[in-house]
């Protein structure tokens, strides 16, 4: 009995619609936990970037030098990137002449726009956790409902059902469910932990402009030829 119900048992013995679904769920689980672990790391490099990037900025380096070494890294932080299009708009605008606030301003929507292109670039791929998270459920279930539906017409023209003769068709239906869930599980817990982490990076982001827009709007008033400083 032990061989006949076991897991590769049931699955083989499966409808094909069935088969089908454990099939997709399967593949979406492996694909999630692709996303998972290429999320993990992801996020672990940011934010060591990013603390990086802010040890050197805080160090006291002129902001011209870090502007030009910004410019130079072929992957900066995501801060680095941010404060490289400050800094971009703040100088254009200065050279141009343009009044103090309008320096600050156009520095600020600049910075404003770079947030928004690096939390796009970042929660890329969450979203489809949070798909598999919700949907995969319904799709085992689906798989369920139809497993149990063929094995009680298969056994329309059994004379006598007993447990022994219902009970495989119901555990190889019961399969599909448990694949969603598998498949489902894993995606919710990562979201909501990428979220939280997501979050925080944003947190962190928005506190720099902010940081940042204040040295520039000392910097606003000074000559167009003076270097930026602190």
């Amino acid at each position: 009995m032990s061989n006949d119900f076991s897991i590769v048992t049931l699955v083989l013995h499966a409808s094909l619609v069935v088969q089908l679904v454990m099939a997709g769920l399967m593949i979406t689980s492996l694909a999630s936990w692709t996303v998972i672990f290429g999320k993990l790391f992801g996020l672990r490099a940011l934010r060591r970037d990013n603390d990086a990037f802010e040890r050197e900025f805080w160090s006291g380096k002129n902001l011209n030098e870090l502007y030009a070494a910004a410019g130079q890294k072929d992957s900066p932080s995501p801060m680095a990137r941010i404060f490289a299009s400050g800094m971009r708009e703040f100088m254009k605008l200065r050279e141009r002449r343009h009044e103090p606030q309008s320096q600050l301003d156009g520095a600020r929507r600049a910075m404003r726009a770079s947030l928004q292109r690096e939390l796009d670039a970042i929660e890329g791929n969450v979203g489809f956790l949070a798909s598999v998270g919700s949907v995969s459920p319904y799709v085992g279930l689906f798989g369920t409902v139809w497993g149990i539906m063929h094995a009680f017409v298969g056994l329309s023209n059994v004379q006598q059902v007993t447990l022994a003769t219902v009970a495989p068709g119901i555990a190889e239906a019961l399969v599909a469910t448990a694949i969603g869930l598998f498949a489902a599980i894993p995606a919710v817990v990562a979201y909501n932990r990428f979220a939280r982490d997501i979050d925080r990076v944003a947190i962190q982001l928005e506190s720099f402009i902010e940081e940042f827009s204040n040295i520039l709007q000392r910097n606003a008033s000074a000559p167009a030829a003076a270097p930026a400083g602190r």
